[in-house]
C-alpha cells in the first residue's frame, strides 16, 4: 500500500485561505468555525490555537488580507497614488466575499501600517494633505469595486448554462469597469492635484 501523506499543519495562513474560498464561494454569512473546520479537516476548537479571539479574529484577518496592499514608489505623487489604487483594486476584487469586512472594519494591523507608508509616500512625493488624500482615494476604490462587484453579478446564482463568477486573476472582470475605474481615478487625481496648486499659490 502507498504511504499515507503526512497531513498539512494547521497554520494562521491555510485557515484564511480556507476561510476566503468559504466566502468568496457561499457568502460571508455561511462562514462558521465549524464549516471552516470541516473544509481544514480539524475540529473547530483547533482554530483557536491560530486565533484565540475566534470569529472575531478571524474576520479581522480577513479583512486585513485584502486591505495590506504595497506598492513601491514612484517618480510623481500621480503614479504612486495610482500604483497604490490599482493594488487595492486588484486586492479587493479577487475576494467580493469579505469586501463587506474591508468597508466595515476599521484597518488594523498589516493594514494600518500600509495606510502609513502610502501616505508617507505621497508626503514625500510632494502633495500637502496626505493622509486627506488618502482616505478619498481609499473610499473612491471601495466605492468603485463595490459598484463593480454588484453589478458583475457575484451575489447571484448563475442561470443554467451560464458561465459562473470568476476573479480576475482566473481571467474575470469586465473592460468596461476597467475603463470606468481608471476614468475616475484620473479625474481624482486631477482634482487633488488641483487642489495642492491652490495651495501653493
Amino acid at each position: 500500500m502507498p504511504a499515507k501523506r503526512p497531513p498539512v499543519p494547521l497554520s494562521r495562513e491555510r485557515i484564511i485561505e480556507a476561510a476566503l474560498h468559504i466566502a468568496d464561494s457561499q457568502g460571508l454569512r455561511r462562514l462558521t468555525m465549524r464549516r471552516l473546520g470541516d473544509a481544514l479537516q480539524v475540529e473547530a476548537m483547533a482554530i483557536y490555537h491560530h486565533l484565540p479571539r475566534g470569529k472575531d479574529a478571524l474576520m479581522d484577518a480577513l479583512a486585513e488580507h485584502v486591505t495590506a496592499v504595497h506598492a513601491e514608489p514612484a517618480s510623481t505623487w500621480q503614479d504612486s497614488a495610482r500604483a497604490w489604487c490599482r493594488a487595492s483594486r486588484d486586492a479587493l476584487r479577487e475576494h467580493p466575499g469579505v469586501l463587506a469586512l474591508a468597508l466595515t472594519k476599521p484597518p488594523k494591523g498589516r493594514a494600518a501600517i500600509a495606510l502609513m507608508e502610502q501616505t508617507e509616500q505621497l508626503a514625500d512625493a510632494g502633495l500637502p494633505d496626505a493622509a486627506q488624500a488618502v482616505r478619498t482615494l481609499r473610499a473612491y476604490v471601495f466605492g468603485a469595486v463595490a459598484v463593480e462587484v454588484q453589478r458583475s453579478g457575484w451575489a447571484d446564482s448563475p442561470a443554467d448554462g451560464a458561465e459562473p463568477w470568476r476573479p480576475p486573476s482566473a481571467g474575470g472582470g469586465s473592460a468596461a469597469a476597467d475603463t470606468d475605474f481608471e476614468h475616475g481615478l484620473n479625474a481624482l487625481l486631477a482634482g487633488l492635484n488641483g487642489k495642492r496648486t491652490e495651495t501653493e499659490r
